[in-house]
């Protein structure tokens, strides 16, 4: 008995075919959010416990080594998101939000200094950031998805 031979046999012809994939399947892994999540929190978690600096540095290096293996396929939405004039607007809004909120917090004389106002602004720069990029990817995969079915 021929196990390969078996298999084949068995398997309906074309029932896995990792060619044809669409834009749905380009979708990020909510865990990744989380990486990105903590990278944008990273100057507020540093202020509020300085000695955490290698474990956002392990943290950064883990993201881009997922990026750039795990994460391959996904090449295409990232590229059509960072094409889209709306993200780039989306990261630069984002950083100004941060300077300009602790500016703005410092002009008024109430800076945050204290560890708790650190990790309350990391938890919103955090939920900020994963849904911006959430609304980013559902924006970039309807768009692909258009794109996909007028071909």
């Amino acid at each position: 008995m021929n196990i390969l031979r078996k298999k084949t046999e068995d398997a309906p012809a074309g029932a896995i075919d990792t060619g044809a994939l669409t834009p749905a399947d380009y979708r990020l892994p909510l865990w990744f959010f989380g990486f990105e999540g903590v990278l944008a929190a990273a100057f507020d978690i540093l202020k509020a416990f300085p000695s955490v600096w290698p474990v956002l540095l392990v943290l950064l290096a883990v993201n881009i080594v997922v990026s750039l293996t795990m994460m391959r396929r996904r090449i295409k939405l990232a590229k059509a998101l960072w094409r889209g004039k709306e993200t780039r607007k989306l990261a630069f809004a984002l950083i100004a939000l941060r300077v300009g909120s602790h500016f703005a917090l410092n002009a008024v004389g109430l800076a945050v200094t204290s560890a708790l106002g650190h990790v309350l602004f990391a938890l919103v720069m955090s939920a900020m950031t994963i849904g911006v990029l959430a609304y980013s990817q559902e924006t970039a995969v309807r768009a692909l998805s258009r794109s996909a079915e007028a071909v």
